[in-house]
């Protein structure tokens, strides 16, 4: 189309395009080819696919959606390439998902490792800066899940498919606030300041003999920021 012929007030170009009023009917057969292929090759790509996705079920549906965009929309693409490449989307990620139930590193390699973020109360600063966690983003999951301090966390693990597995502590220790500093009447409604001098970057606790101590380094972390710990009012 040339320049001069694109025009504002052409609304039948607009809307319709510039396709024979017969199109629209082998749309319509278009739209149903490529919905039954999406979802005989959802069914035949697992379960998964319908919930939390890893790596490789994330790239195997974008590839799908590209290959079944085009001939979804365009007069001149048929239908048969959405299908041998679906096809070979498919039998590429059941060969890998196979290969994966057979070798554990392979599995590691094509779909990631579980990370431990926080041990013990304390947080691995230096494994959730390699898997780009913040600590807000982690305090976030934390108040979603009505914690409102570390010290009732034995264990957060980051799945390989991105989500978090908490594991409480029991019996449950002073810790680090995760509830927002500037939010100072609710968290003096809920909790409760301890003596206890932990890390205000990890919740590393200090040790007892340097808890008078100034200038002390956290053994976890390396920062110098110290502050107090806090339980859940009775």
């Amino acid at each position: 189309m040339k320049p001069e012929e694109i025009k504002l007030s052409d609304w039948k170009r607009i809307l319709f395009g510039q396709v024979p009023p017969e199109y629209y009917l082998e749309l319509i057969i278009r739209g149903l080819f490529i919905y039954v292929l999406l979802m005989v090759a959802m069914r035949l790509l697992g379960k998964r696919m319908a919930s939390q996705v890893s790596r490789l079920e994330l790239a195997a549906l974008v590839s799908l959606a590209s290959a079944i965009g085009v001939p979804m929309l365009s007069a001149t693409n048929g239908l048969l390439p959405a299908f041998l490449i679906a096809t070979i989307i498919v039998l590429i990620t059941r060969l890998v998902s196979k290969i994966s139930v057979r070798n554990q590193d392979f599995e590691r390699m094509t779909q990631g490792d579980l990370d431990k973020l926080v041990e013990d109360a304390v947080m691995d600063l230096s494994v959730m800066k390699r898997v780009r966690i913040t600590r807000e983003r982690l305090f976030a999951h934390l108040r979603s899940e009505n914690l409102n301090h570390l010290g009732l966390v034995k264990r957060i693990y980051m799945e390989a498919n991105g989500t978090f597995t908490l594991i409480p502590n029991e019996p449950a220790i002073p810790g680090l606030l995760v509830l927002p500093e500037w939010d100072e009447e609710f968290v003096q409604e809920k909790m409760q300041q301890t003596d206890v001098a932990i890390c205000k970057e990890c919740g590393e606790r200090k040790p007892s003999e340097q808890q008078q101590d100034g200038e002390v380094s956290c053994i976890n972390c390396g920062a110098d920021d110290w502050t107090s710990a806090y339980i859940e009012k009775q």
